[in-house]
């Protein structure tokens, strides 16, 4: 489906989750996407980003009005330090909650896609929770291992993904690429003199789905 938003972009709303975890911290399931960046706007609570890429190991506090995003490849995990509630900006028709995201499981998890999927899926609290532990046992390991590990890991997630990329190519020429191509196609036609387009204004309006989902990080409001 081709998003809503302007600019071939995807939106969610994210409470986090205030699980305890094996370091004491409250939070979501580490994860990385491989094709697209996301933004995070805090509009409540306090908390923070922990973020591991080639560049290291670092953690952004969030506060309400906080603006922060990243790249393709930055694995981050978010950690609920009190009522962290957040607006999620995503790429290419929320993608990155349709298909790209790679939770950051053990490797021999990754190995076996069959295997993957399962401990991917979390239909209710108890199942949401092994997930998160689970990716968090693999994201501590990533944390204090080495760079040729989380190439490694990089790679792994690629090999998992491989079977998705026409999928995630279609709705990315659907979305982002179709809604850029319009706005030049609009630019053209105010240089004729060419207000067809104007003449078609209209507005939208949309609802978050119900109810909340166990998301990545937390409860999902997905729209």
């Amino acid at each position: 489906m081709v998003t809503p938003f302007p600019g071939g972009v995807g939106i969610s709303g994210l409470r986090v989750y205030d699980w305890p975890a094996v370091d004491g911290m409250c939070g979501g399931s580490p994860h990385v996407h491989l094709a697209c960046s996301e933004c995070y706007y805090v509009i409540g609570g306090q908390g923070s980003v922990q973020t591991l890429t080639r560049r290291g190991f670092t953690e952004t506090p969030l506060r309400e009005g906080t603006v922060a995003w990243f790249t393709p490849g930055t694995i981050h995990r978010l950690v609920n330090d009190g009522d962290l509630r957040i607006i999620v900006l995503m790429q290419n028709s929320g993608l990155p909650e349709a298909g790209d995201a790679v939770f950051t499981f053990p490797l021999d998890v990754l190995a076996d896609s069959e295997i993957y999927s399962e401990r991917a899926l979390a239909g209710d609290e108890e199942s949401a929770r092994r997930r998160r532990d689970l990716a968090l046992e693999g994201f501590l390991e990533l944390r204090h291992g080495t760079e040729a590990e989380l190439e490694e890991f990089y790679r792994a997630a690629v090999r998992l993904k491989q079977g998705t990329l026409d999928a995630w190519e279609k709705r990315w020429r659907e979305g982002a690429l179709a809604s850029a191509e319009r706005t030049g196609e609009q630019l053209e036609r105010l240089r004729d003199g060419d207000i067809g387009h104007l003449e078609e204004a209209d507005v939208h309006v949309t609802r978050a789905q119900t109810p909340q989902r166990f998301g990545m990080c937390g409860w999902l409001d997905a729209f």
